[in-house]
């Protein structure tokens, strides 16, 4: 059994842009805490291995997502969550005057940050 606390500052900052901190981590995922500043767009990335679920603590946002089937911009405020299955090519951004902030799990594990690939989104990043 583990029990872990959110630290103060972040632990590392994620492929897409945003500021990290680990929460949990596990044989079958993990979990971390991200921060996106506001105004900031995030570069677009896939993911080869992962699936990512996020629940939206704070502030304002938009979350473009892409598969083979499907493109959409989602809005993302308090109490929406989102799924970002494999393979599906995603970039987001702050708007607002206040941080964007989300709990995201990745399941499996994160195996590193060789696993995110950048590509062209909806938006310019700034990052």
């Amino acid at each position: 059994m583990k029990e872990t606390r959110l630290s103060t500052a972040p632990d590392a900052r994620s492929p897409a842009g945003a500021d990290i901190r680990f929460i949990m981590d596990g044989t079958t995922g993990n979990m971390i805490h991200s921060t996106v500043p506001p105004g900031q767009i995030n570069r677009a990335t896939v993911h080869a291995t992962v699936s990512e679920f996020w629940y939206v603590l704070g502030g304002h946002g938009e979350i473009w997502r892409k598969d083979a089937g499907e493109e959409r911009v989602t809005p993302l405020h308090p109490g929406v969550s989102i799924d970002i299955p494999v393979g599906t090519a995603f970039q987001y951004r702050a708007v607002g005057d206040a941080p964007l902030t989300f709990i995201c799990i990745t399941m499996p594990r994160w195996p590193g940050d060789h696993e995110a690939t950048h590509l062209k989104g909806a938006w310019e990043p700034t990052v």
